[in-house]
């Protein structure tokens, strides 16, 4: 049974990152597996939110904020403890950053585009596939907190260049320049958090990213590049609220049937 379990989580790892770029991924994940997964000892559903992003050692940016939407595994470590590893896989996750200085594009079919730019801003978007690897304690009063190392797989990056002509932002160029950063971003993440109702895995909570290794693959010499993101996110189990609904009426029916015998 436990082979049987792991199989399919290895399966709907695959399906997610092979329709990461259609809308309906999620979908197929919970059409693949339902509530087989979510038992006493692991908890399986979605898992997304909103997250601000910005880069370290920037000489001007601002926090941009994001949507991300992805799947987890909530496994339980040992039984009759409060200690889980929390992971799974953000398949749309974007951090970057607002409001940096404009550069040289450098673009011989378009030269006039340094000049279009000129007093503009650029926007950094970088798209990853994120892993978070976390350790969970959970209090008796419902309050967990979790730390650990998270992991990213950058798949799109892109500098969009900014300029006002008659409205806001109503001038744009968009640079592809992925091949200027590295493919693998890892880091730590730490968190707090709450479940909403007992028993069923609905959890809110909020939590910290940073980045440790250099996102440019050459930063001419200059302070590292650094990821650094505030995630306020909220976990949904697939059939877990069902399971926990039946459970309780079984017990129910198990009372009623053991009065119904004196």
């Amino acid at each position: 049974m436990k082979f049987y379990k792991f199989t399919k989580i290895i399966i709907a790892s695959v399906m997610i990152f092979s329709f990461s770029y259609k809308a309906n991924s999620q979908v197929l994940i919970s059409l693949l597996l339902g509530d087989k997964l979510n038992s006493e000892k692991l908890k399986f559903g979605l898992d997304g939110g909103v997250n601000w992003s910005n880069i370290t050692n920037l000489d001007k940016s601002n926090y941009k904020a994001h949507f991300n939407l992805g799947f987890y595994f909530d496994f339980l470590l040992k039984e009759k403890t409060h200690w889980y590893l929390h992971t799974g896989v953000l398949v749309k996750s974007t951090m970057g950053a607002q409001n940096l200085n404009t550069y040289t594009i450098g673009n011989p079919e378009h030269p006039a585009l340094d000049t279009l730019f000129v007093g503009g801003n650029v926007e950094r978007r970088l798209s990853y596939f994120n892993v978070p690897i976390l350790i969970r304690y959970e209090f008796k009063n419902e309050i967990f907190i979790e730390a650990g190392p998270s992991l990213g797989l950058l798949y799109k990056a892109y500098d969009d260049f900014y300029n006002e002509v008659k409205e806001k932002k109503d001038l744009l160029y968009e640079l592809n320049v992925r091949d200027l950063y590295n493919r693998i971003d890892a880091g730590v993440m730490a968190g707090i958090g709450f479940h909403v109702l007992k028993g069923t895995g609905y959890n809110i909570g909020f939590r910290y990213y940073y980045g440790l290794t250099g996102l440019l693959k050459d930063n001419g010499g200059a302070d590292p590049l650094h990821n650094s993101t505030y995630y306020l996110y909220a976990s949904i189990p697939i059939g877990a609220g069902e399971k926990a609904k039946a459970k309780a009426e079984a017990k129910k029916k198990e009372k009623e049937a053991k009065k119904s015998k004196k």
